[in-house]
């Protein structure tokens, strides 16, 4: 078992992408020197900002 954490991630998700979302996302972290989870995770965020209020 790892350390607890302040932010848990109990959710998990199966996602089928094509070779252009593969390309971007893998030198979406090359560049940024991050996980691909990370880098889902901080689209998603951007989504959350387009959101309607």
């Amino acid at each position: 078992m790892g350390r607890p954490t302040d932010n848990p991630k109990p959710y998990q998700i199966s996602v089928k992408y094509d070779e252009k979302c593969k390309q971007v996302l893998e030198e979406y972290c090359r560049q940024k020197g991050v996980p691909r989870m990370e880098a889902i995770r901080r689209g998603i965020r951007k989504l959350e900002d387009e959101l309607e209020k």
